[in-house]
């Protein structure tokens, strides 16, 4: 065909420059098609390269969770009242054992798994609305002269350790909330998140309470939430504002109609991506919140994390079946952390 279409354009001089060119395309489409059949040598190293990183990355999860299965799976076995034991005896986490007795000990996942949970969505609810707020007021509303500065500040947040949180949580922050709480407590002290009881729950002097906890907490995952959003949010299609802006809308309708419906998907994986960060905090909210061998549920008391748990419980790790109790809660918030990741990727996919 591409000779018959030389042959024509050869017998016919008349033809104009465009339409030559246009009878020569068949002709050169076909040897582009031919050629590009051979991989040039850096394309497949590349792909090599990229295939194996992700086989890899795979590979060393499977083989975590698995190091995780089988070093908790020996101190499963020992639990006095069996497996369900596990995800259900609240009592005060005991990994001591007599082997004149069977070697049975007792320990359970509720009181971490729920203190985990309630210090978590406190950082969560508390982040992010200011994360939202951050990310709408840079790409919308900041000068573009100190959009990079004040972002630059914002990430610089992730970049700080979280033992200068928990420092600055017990020694600042936690002293200064104490006449917040007394109030708070004065007028809400009977509803069960803010009920308040003196010798067991900690001192307002120091706060080292869950809320405390969920401030630090919230503060150290801002960075992520607002830098997941400012890069969704700064994705809108310029038309689309454009057309809002034309119609005579005000920069919040802008931004109400158009910034927030496109960007919701991202700031919702931005907000799961920070719960996902919370959850296995383990420096700052060790030093803020005091140790509590029970959950009641409520905001002014101290608690222990899946994390804070096995930080605290490093002493008994020479005792392989004692570091298996406390690798089992690892499992499960390995697990937890998993999913909730997972769930961020698949909101993301959706948009």
């Amino acid at each position: 065909m591409a000779n018959a279409n030389k042959t024509e354009v050869e017998r016919d001089p008349q033809l104009t420059a465009a339409e030559r060119t246009h009878a020569d395309v068949p002709q050169q489409t076909s040897q582009r098609a031919g050629g590009s059949s051979v991989k040039r040598p850096g394309d497949v190293i590349f792909e090599g390269l990229a295939k194996t990183s992700s086989i890899l990355i795979t590979v060393i999860i499977a083989l975590i969770g698995l190091f995780l299965i089988l070093r908790a799976v020996p101190a499963l076995d020992r639990l006095r009242d069996g497996l369900l034991s596990f995800f259900t005896y609240g009592g005060r986490w005991n990994t001591s054992y007599n082997t004149n007795d069977g070697g049975w000990m007792q320990f359970g996942i509720p009181n971490l798994f729920f203190t985990t949970v309630l210090v978590s969505l406190v950082a969560l609810v508390l982040a992010m609305p200011v994360a939202l707020g951050v990310a709408v007021f840079l790409t919308n509303y900041c000068p573009k002269s100190l959009v990079k500065p004040l972002g630059f500040l914002v990430d610089l947040l992730a970049a700080v350790p979280s033992i200068v949180f928990g420092i600055w949580g017990i020694q600042v922050l936690g002293p200064s909330l104490g006449g917040f709480y007394e109030w708070l407590i004065s007028w809400a002290g009977n509803f069960f998140l803010f009920n308040y009881q003196v010798g067991s729950s900690p001192a307002l002097s120091t706060s080292r309470n869950i809320f405390t906890g969920g401030i630090v907490l919230a503060i150290m995952i801002l960075p992520v939430i607002a830098a997941t959003a400012r890069e969704v949010f700064v994705q809108t299609p310029k038309g689309h504002v454009e057309a809002a802006l034309a119609l005579g809308a005000t920069r919040w309708e802008v931004v109400r109609m158009t910034v927030l419906p496109f960007g919701f998907s991202g700031y919702v994986s931005g907000g799961m991506l920070g719960l996902g960060r919370a959850l296995g905090e383990t420096m700052a909210l060790y030093m803020v919140i005091a140790s509590a061998p029970s959950f009641r549920g409520s905001l002014m008391d101290g608690g222990t994390t899946f994390a804070t748990a096995i930080a605290n419980a490093a002493p008994e790790f020479n005792d392989n079946l004692k570091a298996g109790a406390y690798i089992a809660a690892g499992l499960v918030l390995f697990l937890l952390t998993f999913l909730v990741n997972a769930a961020a990727r698949a909101v993301v996919a959706k948009k």
